[in-house]
């Protein structure tokens, strides 16, 4: 069935080490930083106060009781602002997920796609990191109302996932083109982090067209699911949108919205500075709104989403003894592959695609995996210190399994 959603007119799973006792200073050195998907649930751990920073004496896989939705609270209509009229346009759209399976539990956010109760989330949320195909999943409304809810399809590589919940009358979430995005506009976040429902937080817009890598969260041989776990393959690329909205693990699947309360992108994952530092320290990652309509109306039509093929090999194009990249270098090409017959060669290095710039393979590789397979898009490669713009049909990434 197809599905038309309202549009304005216009890193591993987070399952952190515990917190440690402070230590000698060591010698400094350039800080590291580890892309985590949001996690499911609020963190239950055994813990004990050591120098004033709490310490984990063990971590469980538990979780704390899901709190009941608020609603969004106007005591002083006087002192009304813009964040709470876009949390109370946006909140009636945003659910909360509790998953379970026989060994573990979790909690998520979600967003209405429709009326008549197709949800969008995280495929990490409903799968329980990748633990689980058949987890047991109920969804609670911004009212109260609490349903039970099917998986209708997953999609492994952009970390999205449709259930549907036998209800009508819902209030679907009305999409923004996140291609008219600017840096420093007004955003919300609104989800459950930690299962506390219906939280909204304040930021900006911090970049744009942000490319993030975590593991791969293909199905393996044996059909168990590796999502986020460092162990399940290469990495995959996201091309994502930064923020400085505080997101903790529970936002998951959750809505970052306009000042108007218009949907610009899906929360997926959030930078720690390394050392196993949980939490938001105000670099939160959500995926684009058009990428997830995209992904989302296919899995509601199909039970699953495509991803388009290039057929080029590249790498970083960066000079010798620099970590910067000026674009992906093209190695080598799949014979019949879309680069070949679009005309790209070895040794073109691609600065642009589909109208963004490419910085490195990594870029090439989310906005590539950002398209569905069939897509024609115009390819921008340099060569002999001229830029040519080629256009490409890709293929289906699916062809790689």
């Amino acid at each position: 069935m197809s599905n038309q959603w309202n549009r304005s007119s216009d890193a591993q799973f987070l399952v952190s080490p515990a917190y440690q006792a402070p230590r000698a200073p060591k010698p400094k050195r350039a800080a590291s930083k580890v892309f985590r998907p949001l996690g499911i649930a609020a963190l239950a751990l055994s813990t004990a106060t050591v120098g004033g920073i709490i310490a984990s004496s063990a971590f469980t896989l538990s979780y704390l009781t899901l709190s009941q939705p608020a609603p969004v609270v106007v005591n002083n209509a006087q002192a009304v602002n813009w964040v709470t009229g876009a949390a109370a346009a946006a909140a009636p759209s945003v659910v909360t997920l509790s998953v379970e399976s026989d060994t573990s539990s979790g909690s998520g956010s979600g967003v209405i796609l429709t009326e008549d109760g197709y949800i969008l989330t995280n495929a990490h949320v409903v799968t329980l990191s990748g633990l689980t195909e058949d987890a047991r999943i109920a969804v609670q409304l911004s009212t109260g109302e609490v349903y039970r809810a099917k998986l209708v399809g997953f999609d492994p590589v952009y970390d999205l996932a449709v259930i549907k919940i036998s209800e009508s009358g819902l209030k679907p979430i009305v999409f923004t083109d996140s291609d008219k995005l600017n840096v420093g506009q007004d955003v919300v976040a609104i989800g459950a982090p930690l299962g506390l429902a219906s939280t909204v937080t304040q930021g900006i817009v911090s970049a744009l067209d942000r490319t993030i890598q975590v593991a791969s969260s293909e199905v393996n041989g044996d059909s168990s699911l590796q999502f986020w776990t460092g162990s399940g393959g290469a990495p995959i690329s996201l091309q994502v949108i930064q923020t400085d909205a505080a997101i903790n693990p529970g936002n998951s699947g959750g809505a970052l919205v306009n000042n108007t309360g218009e949907l610009i992108g899906i929360n997926v994952a959030i930078a720690t500075a390394g050392g196993g530092e949980a939490g938001s320290i105000g670099v939160g990652f959500a995926i684009p709104s058009n990428t997830a309509q995209r992904i989302a109306q296919e899995i509601v039509d199909t039970g699953e989403a495509s991803h388009g093929l290039l057929g080029a090999l590249v790498r970083d194009n960066s000079e010798a003894d620099s970590s910067f990249s000026t674009g992906a270098l093209v190695e080598d090409l799949t014979e019949g592959g879309a680069a070949e017959k679009a005309g790209v060669r070895i040794g073109d290095v691609v600065v642009k695609f589909a109208g963004k710039r490419v910085n490195g393979a990594s870029d090439l590789t989310a906005l590539v995996r950002a398209q569905p397979a069939g897509a024609k898009v115009q390819v921008d490669v340099l060569r002999d210190g001229a830029v040519i713009s080629l256009t490409a049909t890709l293929g289906d990434a699916s062809d790689l399994k």
